[in-house]
């Protein structure tokens, strides 16, 4: 399978259309498709991406920006993940098939045709990337549709299937979202929004590679080499460790810098406190080869969707108690 001819390794899936197979996308209820198009978007992943948007326009404000902005940011930002997001899922199309946790998504059951999306991908890109360009400005739009093609391309197309650091350098797609909320404030960088892209990069691997173990036999079931499924327990906390305590670090330079001020850093501080409590205690039953559901991977996991909330909720809130 190929998409502007970058090769990806196929592997045999069961047919899609599981559900009503013999009746074309077409003819599904009209409510049923709109849910399945906006199921191509993940909202539940794009929820994460505001959450690391918003509060960057905030910071760059040092208060409350232009409310149109922000809204015109959030439905750029949308389209563009969600165009990404459903090119994602035309070429993994194959491999989602086979995996207990994509096996509902629409183009596995046949809600969507490959060909509609397709369409869809590219279409939100296109128009996202114009409507950032024409209403926020055009560094933005270059940020959004870099994050888009880093995430198709680079991670979904070429590192995917091929390297067990994939999300490591796939994860840039992800971390992009702080530039954009920062530069459609200043049309420019600084300092700040770097930072953050690096605390996001630092994330990712360490979020990721939980939920990777808890699902371990899923991607080996269809040859994509996530780190848990390459490497022992013990190797992936030991990883899992490193990438948290350089995360927990990183996260702390803002306010030497200026950036940020006592609130932030108090959150930042017992935040990523608990994160490291967490990241050990992995580590320790992984050392100690538990396994199964007393590992307890998916802790850490779950709460770090609540840092990172919370770290970006004290940065859109510390302009205000300076």
């Amino acid at each position: 399978m190929s998409l502007s001819g970058v090769c990806v390794t196929a592997v045999e899936s069961r047919p899609a259309g599981i559900v009503g197979a013999s009746q074309s996308p077409s003819r599904r209820p009209i409510g049923a498709r709109i849910m399945a198009f906006v199921a191509l978007t993940k909202p539940r992943i794009i929820e994460l991406l505001l959450i690391t948007t918003v509060p960057v326009m905030f910071l760059a404000q040092q208060g409350v920006p232009d409310l149109k902005l922000v809204l015109l940011t959030c439905v750029g930002g949308y389209l563009s993940a969600g165009g990404a997001n459903a090119l994602n899922m035309y070429i993994d199309r194959d491999i989602d098939a086979l995996m207990d946790r994509t096996s509902q998504r629409p183009l596995v059951t046949g809600m969507v045709s490959p060909r509609e999306c397709l369409a869809f991908g590219i279409s939100l890109g296109v128009i996202s990337t114009l409507m950032f360009g024409l209403t926020v400005n055009w560094l933005s739009a270059w940020l959004a549709l870099g994050a888009l093609l880093f995430y198709v391309v680079v991670y979904t197309m070429i590192l995917k299937r091929r390297t067990s650091q994939n999300i490591v350098w796939g994860g840039i797609a992800g971390c992009l979202p702080v530039l954009i909320g920062w530069s459609a404030v200043t049309d420019s960088m600084s300092w700040a929004p770097i930072i953050l892209f690096l605390v996001m990069f630092f994330w990712t691997p360490p979020h990721y590679w939980p939920l990777s173990m808890k699902v371990k036999d899923d991607y080996a079931r269809v040859g994509v080499p996530m780190l848990p499924v390459v490497a022992s327990n013990k190797v992936v906390a030991k990883q899992i460790v490193i990438y948290s305590w350089v995360m927990v670090a990183v996260s702390l330079l803002l306010t030497p810098l200026g950036y940020t001020g006592w609130f932030y850093t108090t959150v930042a501080l017992l935040a990523g406190g608990f994160w490291l409590w967490e990241a050990h205690g992995l580590q320790n039953r992984a050392k100690a080869e538990v396994s199964g559901g007393k590992l307890k991977e998916m802790r850490l996991f779950h709460w770090s969707i609540t840092y990172v909330s919370l770290l970006f909720v004290a940065i859109a809130v510390d302009p205000f108690l300076r």
